[in-house]
């Protein structure tokens, strides 16, 4: 199953941190609190992608209900030809809404057709996989900037669409004031080429438990 899939850290981690210290007040002030803990991916693209479907406008706790049921439907575990041969009943049955089957066959339908090209992500741009991703229903940017971050485990992407990322520059360089988008990108200038490590770091500030997908 892909649960049991080692999780991987990014080569890159610790020369950001230590990029970041140098380069921001925040950062140097926030990075050390967390000791060794890093972004960690586990390494399966679908399952990445089907958990973020399940997961939306639900809590943690119930996402990781309907999750658990969902993936012990499949007989031969989470692939998407395995997914594709599920009955809608049962899925039901494992709590997901009519909506959420819908966009998890769509997902098995573009990796199984080899409509979304995989293998060439590695090689690919951001802005080009993103591109890929948001054509499948059901995921929007914000998702596609999480598979970046926490599946390929991109350097340099910031999801100005998530709450969590602008409450914490709010929090950490704005006293608490309201922050637009354009404050966030002006604060994450400093950032750059490592905009994904300092969101993590950002988030873990709200909240000290690491964040997975």
């Amino acid at each position: 199953m892909s649960e049991e899939i080692a999780l991987v850290t990014p080569e890159y981690w610790e020369e950001a941190r230590k990029y970041l210290t140098k380069k921001d007040r925040v950062m140097k002030r926030i990075i050390p609190l967390f000791g060794n803990a890093c972004l960690q991916s586990r390494g399966d693209a679908f399952t990445t992608l089907a958990r973020s479907i399940v997961g939306q406008q639900i809590s943690v706790k119930a996402a990781q209900s309907v999750w658990d049921k969902f993936a012990a439907l499949p007989k031969r575990g989470m692939t998407p030809a395995s997914v594709l041969k599920l009955k809608v009943d049962d899925m039901r049955a494992a709590g997901l809404s009519a909506r959420k089957i819908e966009y998890l066959v769509d997902l098995a339908l573009h990796f199984d057709s080899g409509a979304i090209h995989v293998d060439s992500w590695r090689a690919m741009e951001d802005e080009d996989i993103i591109a890929e991703l948001v054509g499948i229903r059901g995921i929007g940017r914000w998702t596609a900037e999480m598979f970046l971050i926490f599946h390929l485990m991109r350097p340099n992407v910031l999801p100005l669409d998530d709450v969590g990322l602008i409450s914490g520059i709010s929090k950490n360089y704005f006293s608490g004031e309201a922050v637009s988008r354009s404050d966030a990108r002006e604060v994450a200038a400093a950032w750059n080429p490592y905009c994904s490590v300092a969101t993590w770091y950002i988030w873990r500030s709200l909240d000290p438990l690491p964040v997975a997908y």
